[in-house]
């Protein structure tokens, strides 16, 4: 028994997806885009354990580490642009396949790289390992906006901002699984990083599964005129609940947009702020949590102690994404981003200054909290503030500007050690989130609102 809709026949299909409740073809949606998403996290937080195992093993510098975070980065700014662009020329779904197979297998091969020795120098071995880190940013950049936008477009209004900091929460969820490998694994043995780098292709397997399970978006359908793919796709959305389609008016089928359409009249604005906060966020998130479990070697603290550290630091950023999903929705998205970054800025001194032990694990514990419930936050605003046509490229070219900042932090964090130490480093990352918290007040509020479709 179906029950019979009252919605008029003008609905748009867009309109009819946010009107419905949230079903388990959204939560297959959210879950399969989710373990790509953990599974992006889980590389990243494996290079920041290796590296502190690197300088170790090889014998090299601080400098020579930052090459090789720098250059995954570098990868991520690149990967990021493009991918964004593609997303909105052969579809979202598409992309985020290729882009995991990409990144799956440049972390696999990784595992091979050569070590130090009589015949291979140190400066040799960090620009071959340097090398696949840039394919894995590839992969990586481009991946992380294309996916928010894809379970974005799928999500009932009311409730978009909570689905997409639960989709960013996987994240954490990526990160904690790197932080016990790291733990256990790597430690383990001499070649313990080697093993580590090869569960990273993992996701080359689990693309087949995100390019046969998911829907591609029915907005970027609609707009390159497969119209009856779009419909299939929303009546087996609103079939699963019980409701009787209504046939919608065809919608106008419109060209991809180019990068300078962020920058016209009615999105300069809007574009320029959030760039603004992906820059600072970037800067502070990968100038900490990259170089956290080596600066705490440095600070004296044993190989593994400081996997542990890092470790109970990183299962805080669960609660973060938690709080920040509730308040999304109460708050709105400024509101809740502002305060997260605030948060984050305090803390990040906290951290800088802590005289011992405990204080340190509590400072970074509410580092940990804010800044990914932030992470959260913003990538719930990100795909929202433009509309369906150049939604991809609004998102890839945020994240690609943020990614910029991620290159700089690694190679600056040694040299502010150098100056300053762990005070100085984190005073530096605590004005990046006092940027980006004033930057996030001037960004648009779309609480509640139906997604911008041209």
């Amino acid at each position: 028994m179906t029950q019979t809709t009252t919605s008029p026949t003008s609905l748009t299909r867009p309109e009819r997806l946010d009107r419905l409740r949230f079903s388990r073809k959204h939560l297959k949606l959210l879950t399969g885009s989710g373990v790509g998403w953990a599974l992006d996290a889980m590389d990243v937080g494996l290079i920041s354990f290796i590296l502190a195992t690197l300088i170790k093993q090889w014998g090299m510098s601080p400098g020579q580490g930052s090459v090789i975070a720098s250059a995954g980065f570098l990868g991520m700014a690149v990967g990021a642009s493009v991918g964004g662009l593609l997303a909105d020329r052969i579809g979202r779904r598409t992309v985020f396949a290729l882009t995991l197979v990409v990144y799956g297998v440049a972390t696999g091969v990784s595992a091979l790289t050569p070590a130090p020795s009589e015949t291979i120098g140190v400066w040799t071995a960090v620009l071959i390992l340097s090398g696949l880190r840039l394919l894995v940013g590839l992969g990586l950049g481009a991946e992380l906006p294309v996916a928010s936008t894809l379970v974005s477009e799928y999500s009932p209004a009311a409730i978009r901002g909570r689905i997409i900091v639960l989709l960013e929460a996987f994240w954490a969820v990526g990160w904690v699984a790197a932080a016990l490998i790291a733990y256990f694994l790597v430690p383990a043995s001499e070649a313990g990083w080697r093993w580590a780098f090869a569960l990273g292709a993992i996701p080359a397997l689990y693309a087949i599964v995100i390019r046969r399970g998911l829907p591609e978006s029915v907005r970027f359908l609609e707009r390159r005129g497969r119209t009856d793919e779009a419909e299939a796709v929303v009546r087996s959305f609103e079939t699963d609940q019980g409701i009787d389609p209504v046939p919608s008016p065809a919608a106008e089928e419109t060209a991809p947009p180019t990068v300078s359409a962020l920058f016209s009249a009615e999105f300069r604005g809007r574009t320029i702020a959030l760039w603004l906060v992906w820059f600072g966020v970037n800067f502070a998130y990968y100038g900490a949590f990259i170089w956290m479990p080596t600066l705490l070697v440095n600070a004296g603290f044993p190989l593994v102690r400081s996997f542990g550290f890092t470790l109970i630091i990183t299962v805080a950023q669960l609660p973060g994404y938690a709080v920040s999903a509730f308040l999304i929705e109460k708050w709105g998205r400024r509101a809740t981003l502002a305060t997260f970054l605030l948060g984050s800025a305090v803390s990040a001194i906290a951290f800088g200054l802590a005289p011992n032990e405990t204080l340190i694990l509590v400072a970074g514990c509410c580092l940990s909290f804010f800044n990914l419930g932030a992470w959260g936050a913003l990538y719930a605003v990100t795909p929202e503030i433009y509309p369906t046509t150049m939604r991809g490229t609004g998102s890839g070219g945020s994240a690609a500007f943020g990614r910029l900042a991620s290159i700089i932090a690694p190679l600056v964090v040694p040299v502010l050690v150098t100056a300053g130490g762990l005070p100085l480093v984190f005073i530096v990352l605590s004005a990046a989130f006092a940027m980006a918290t004033v930057a996030a007040i001037m960004l648009p509020e779309w609480r509640g609102r139906q997604l911008e479709e041209t």
